[in-house]
């Protein structure tokens, strides 16, 4: 008979867990479906909080609230919901309110810690097998006799209780520090729109003030090359790296090491010669479905050998000596961003030309002041840096506990 005990236990627990269906242990209460015509947007007298999917929608600030709902689709912060249809399988807990007939409710009995049965619904084979049972249509749906058939592993409530308790804690820890990332972001983000709006200027090394920053154009201080490399591999071509739209579009870090998982495609030589990469070059998305999504950049910072842009991108090279930490910072800022937005056209996908890239504004300090500013910015980005790989590496470590404390 197989030994049902984790890999990883605490040392005052032993012995097998038990396996039980979820039809012989919990109960599941469908969700109710109510017009958007007869839902609230503000709290009323008498009425609930609608639990629907915009509710699961990061940032989203839209609530709907309802009148009359029957016992059955009430919830407290003790309960456990599950989408059941759509992105099947989200669970979610500590949340007050009726909720839509997309959910599920999972009455548990008193043998069970809630939190357990929340980590259990969340591992990745339990994750897996609901969305295997949900099929694969258009709008994947679990039933109720599907939802039952899952495999329940469970040790008794003390051990359960202990396994929850500690998970909780390494998700409290991973909650501290994504709050820590999202106020380091907010800081930069108020701190970027006081310097370049010069509410914030920089002292020299002798205290005195730097000389007035300078308007130019993008036309006047550099140079902007379009390519007509395509994502195809033609005989009597040389082989190149290809830095495509979303390599640009996702930030990515982009160097000679990096480019080498990049795409390999064939050019001319007069194509290679023409889009070539150098130190200080600024590549930028000159498309996509909203207006405001133009114009996302990434600087090179080095050299790069054999490797060439698609066409989907716009090469921007300085012909003025730029701090090329800073020029990562001043092609980021509001006013070059809405001046981007309001020069582009189209209906459905909007795109900016050449000419209009050129005439884009941008404020200059002298370079010394472009120094202390990119190092100031830099020094707010390796914290966000640090946070973000800490929060990974606690996302990992949380994953691999989760593997091996559950059978």
């Amino acid at each position: 008979m197989e030994k049902l005990q984790p890999k990883l236990r605490f040392a005052e627990f032993e012995g097998n867990w038990e396996s039980t269906e979820f039809k012989d242990l919990v109960k599941i209460n469908q969700g109710l479906q109510i017009p958007i015509s007869e839902r609230y947007l503000t709290k009323i007298e008498g009425s609930h909080f609608y639990i629907t999917n915009e509710f699961l929608k990061y940032g989203s600030e839209k609530q709907y609230f309802i009148k009359n709902p029957t016992e059955s689709v009430l919830c407290d912060e003790n309960d456990i919901l599950m989408t059941r249809t759509g992105n099947t399988g989200l669970v979610v807990t500590n949340v007050k309110g009726a909720f839509h007939n997309n959910f599920f409710k999972i009455n548990y009995p008193s043998s069970i810690e809630k939190n357990f049965l929340f980590y259990f619904l969340n591992l990745d084979k339990t994750q897996n097998l609901i969305k295997s049972l949900a099929g694969t249509s258009t709008i994947p749906d679990l039933n109720h006799t599907d939802f039952y058939k899952i495999q329940f592993v469970y040790p008794k409530k003390q051990e359960q209780t202990k396994i929850a308790t500690f998970l909780s804690s390494v998700d409290e820890k991973l909650n501290l520090l994504k709050e820590k990332k999202a106020l380091l972001e907010e800081y930069k983000k108020g701190m970027m729109q006081k310097i370049f709006s010069q509410e914030i200027r920089f002292k020299d090394e002798h205290g005195k003030d730097f000389a007035d920053w300078e308007e130019k154009s993008l036309g006047e201080i550099g140079e902007f090359q379009t390519s007509s490399i395509d994502k195809l591999t033609k005989p009597n071509e040389k082989e190149v790296f290809l830095i495509n739209y979303m390599n640009v579009y996702r930030h990515e870090n982009i160097n000679n090491e990096t480019v080498k998982t990049f795409q390999v495609v064939t050019a001319k030589d007069s194509q290679i010669e023409s889009c070539n990469l150098v130190k200080g070059d600024i590549l930028f998305t000159p498309s996509s479905e909203t207006p405001d999504d133009i114009g996302h950049s990434v600087v090179i910072f080095e050299d790069l050998d054999s490797c060439v842009y698609s066409y989907h991108l716009m090469r921007f090279r300085p012909k003025i000596k730029i701090d090329i930490l800073y020029s990562h910072y001043f092609c980021n800022n509001s006013k070059v961003l809405n001046q981007l937005a309001k020069l582009s056209t189209g209906s459905t996908r909007f795109t900016i030309s050449v000419k209009s890239f050129s005439s884009v504004k941008v404020d200059l300090p002298c370079l010394d002041e472009q120094t202390k500013i990119a190092n100031f910015l830099s020094a707010i980005d390796e914290k966000i840096e640090l946070a973000t790989q800490q929060i990974e590496d606690t996302q990992e470590y949380k994953k691999g506990l989760l593997q091996q404390m559950f059978c």
